[in-house]
């Protein structure tokens, strides 16, 4: 879909384009492990299903490294992409293949010698151990082909591909219904747990051997033997662009963890015992995890329009599009809401039959552990909201917070005074305190909505060029406060050439869309960093950051083509690595003169100033490092560095002219 059309499009028609198949692959893939619940339940018994969910951290281990390799993979394909740098691109997807076949073979080998000393660590009991066993061993044995899958399936997503993505999890996804029943209790076969194990493997097994014969058919990359050759730079590159997503996923396997551990220790103090609220809770948590992927899918499906509009300056767009998803994400909040509180036995009661017990500690659990659920839509929501207007600290904040800062903690306190039920208590608790952080951050970011930054900008004019007929392109990377943008503008009116520094915003704007305002707001505060990508791996697009960053790679190289000229920042060195006469100058200085230009030139206050001068040259460091991979204070990056206070500004300017005159040989 053309940006355009993100701006002006019917917002309803919009997010029904991009949510629902959001939706449906973030269903399907709950549904992977609930099915073999069921058929678990009716086919063995509920020891079973507890035995799955002591299993459950181990996969989704697999899954946080599949997912850092794939969408890592992804992030560097649109960004190469974008930059027109198909080899690299090439590269990028061929060493996140190679990085997720290596580890999932390394997994599979690790499980398979470990698995006994896994399973205590994920909170076996004895009673669990003999099911977890059988079917851990036979989980293991399918990760690589699990791993490289769910790699794929980032990657082609990203390529453009997402109904054949969408297709081969529904494939893998439809046979694990089919094969469930039959390998665990039906035609003489009564594998058990084995059966559950070996249906899923399987199933995966062909989502594996879809993905990997779309390898041939990538529409905007030709991957051939020369791509499959492993680079530690190029793999270590994917893994940072990818590292939020493992987080994300390994910080479901400290919760569920945590609470298998709490159950195992605290179990024998209550009637329940360790092994029903264990299989209990884990399939409670799966349920709810339908819930949550039908709010995510919608919430994923409001980024590109989200974030498109915030950039364009189209800020009742994104006022309308944030009260639509969470007005939906509120009904479908209140009818699981209703669900779990009305009819706790019957849901229950498709994972097969228990005891008293069983039955009541359930019922508890889907009451009380789930009892503010219905707020759940509004900090899931809310979280992707911030990804999409560029706030990465609030998004991964509202996005672990539930999880790490507050369900954990309390479970771990509350089962000291209550036992089990204290690990069921903690659930709304963090609940509660998470909905309460997403309205207070909700309401305030609401607020600024509406103001923009009304600083205007002129244009430099060139007064002449170069005359030897030879461009040179003179970058200029500076510490904040050392003065490099007054000799930027000295040095291009001492040669004669253009001076593009707050000018290249208006070109920018044209190239992206995004608003002169929202550039000025942020171009120096670009979230490169693993915070900038939490939740992107539920909706593979384009930030405004990363739009950005494209658009000013092709203004910066479209000016370098019409002539000589000084540009200042942008990471304007790297972007212009593979042009001829390219001159790369670094500016620095020493705080005391950082804060005194600071102060006299930009109005700074002098007792905060240090402070907010390292703040910008901490963010503009982090956004080079992360587009370039390469280090911003490096000095291999420059031909040139310059101490600004050694020489002064006008002095410093001098200098580099001679340098450039005796370079371009004027």
């Amino acid at each position: 879909m053309e940006q355009s059309e993100l701006g002006t499009e019917k917002i309803g028609k919009l997010l029904m384009k991009f949510a629902v198949p959001c939706i449906i692959s973030l269903v399907v893939n709950a549904l992977y492990n609930i099915v073999d619940q069921i058929f678990i339940g009716w086919g063995v018994n509920y020891l079973g299903n507890g035995a799955t969910n002591i299993v459950f951290p181990i996969t989704m281990i697999c899954l946080a490294f599949s997912l850092m390799f794939g969408d890592g993979a992804s992030a560097l394909l649109s960004l190469k992409l974008g930059e027109k740098k198909e080899k690299e691109a090439e590269k990028g997807v061929a060493n996140g293949i190679i990085s997720s076949v290596v580890t999932g073979i390394l997994l599979c080998i690790i499980v398979l010698v470990f698995l006994p000393q896994l399973l205590n660590l994920f909170g076996c009991t004895d009673a669990l151990r003999e099911y977890a066993l059988g079917y851990g061993y036979v989980i293991a044995c399918g990760l690589p082909f699990v791993m490289i899958g769910t790699t794929l399936n980032s990657i082609i997503r990203a390529d453009g591909s997402p109904k054949f993505a969408m297709t081969s999890m529904l494939a893998g996804a439809a046979l694990n219904i089919v094969l469930d029943p039959i390998f665990i209790f039906n035609w003489g076969l009564n594998m058990g747990v084995k059966g559950a194990a070996l249906a899923t493997i399987i199933s995966q097994f062909v989502t594996f051997i879809m993905n990997v014969f779309y390898i041939k058919r990538f529409k905007t990359i030709k991957l051939n033997k020369d791509s499959f050759k492993f680079e530690f730079k190029t793999a270590k590159a994917v893994a940072m662009l990818g590292v939020s997503s493992f987080i994300t996923q390994m910080a479901i396997v400290v919760v569920i963890t945590v609470q298998n551990t709490l159950f195992s220790k605290y179990g024998y103090l209550s009637k329940y015992g360790a092994d029903i609220p264990i299989t209990v809770l884990g399939i409670v948590m799966k349920i709810n995890q339908i819930l949550n992927s039908i709010i995510i899918g919608i919430a994923a499906g409001s980024q590109p329009i989200i974030g498109f509009n915030y950039g364009a300056g189209k800020l009742d767009r994104v006022k309308q599009t944030l009260k639509i998803v969470l007005g939906l994400s509120f009904i479908v909040s209140l009818i699981a809401f209703a669900l779990f509180q009305l009819i706790p036995e019957q849901l229950i009661g498709i994972f097969g039959s228990g005891d008293a017990l069983y039955n009541e500690f359930a019922c508890f659990a889907f009451r009380v552990f789930l009892m503010l659920t219905i707020f759940n839509g509004i900090q899931i929501a809310s979280g992707i909201f911030f990804q999409s207007i560029g706030s990465p600290s609030k998004s991964a904040f509202l996005t672990l917070s539930r999880q790490i800062l507050f369900f954990t903690p309390a479970a771990i306190v509350l089962a000291k005074f209550y036992n089990v039920d204290g690990v069921i208590y903690a659930g709304p608790v963090a609940d509660g305190l998470a909905f309460i952080i997403s309205v207070v951050l909700l309401i305030t970011e609401m607020k600024k909505l509406g103001k923009t930054n009304k600083n205007s900008y002129t244009v430099e004019n060139a007064k002449k060029t170069l005359n030897s007929g030879n461009n040179v392109i003179i970058t200029i990377a500076r510490e904040y406060g050392s003065g490099g943008r007054y000799v930027g503008k000295i040095l291009a009116d001492k040669l004669g050439i253009k001076l593009y520094d707050k000018n290249l915003i208006e070109v920018v704007s044209n190239e992206s869309g995004l608003s002169v305002e929202y550039i000025e707001e942020n171009e120096q505060n670009i979230h490169g960093n693993l915070l900038s990508s939490f939740n992107t791996q539920y909706y593979n697009n384009l930030s405004n950051d990363d739009n950005l960053f494209i658009a000013e790679s092709k203004a910066i190289k479209d000016i370098a083509s019409k002539g000589s000229c000084v540009i200042v920042g942008r990471c304007s060195n790297y972007i212009l690595r593979d042009n001829k006469n390219v001159i790369n100058v670094f500016l620095y200085s020493n705080d005391e003169n950082k804060v005194k230009r600071a102060v006299k030139y930009y109005g700074l206050d002098e007792k905060d100033a240090l402070k907010e001068i390292n703040k910008i040259n901490k963010n503009r460091e982090k956004h080079y490092n992360y587009y370039t991979q390469r280090k911003w204070k490096d000095l291999d990056n420059y031909d040139i560095a310059i101490n600004v206070d050694t020489y002064g500004v006008e002095k410093t300017a001098q200098i580099l002219e001679n340098f450039v005159k005796d370079y371009s040989r004027v």
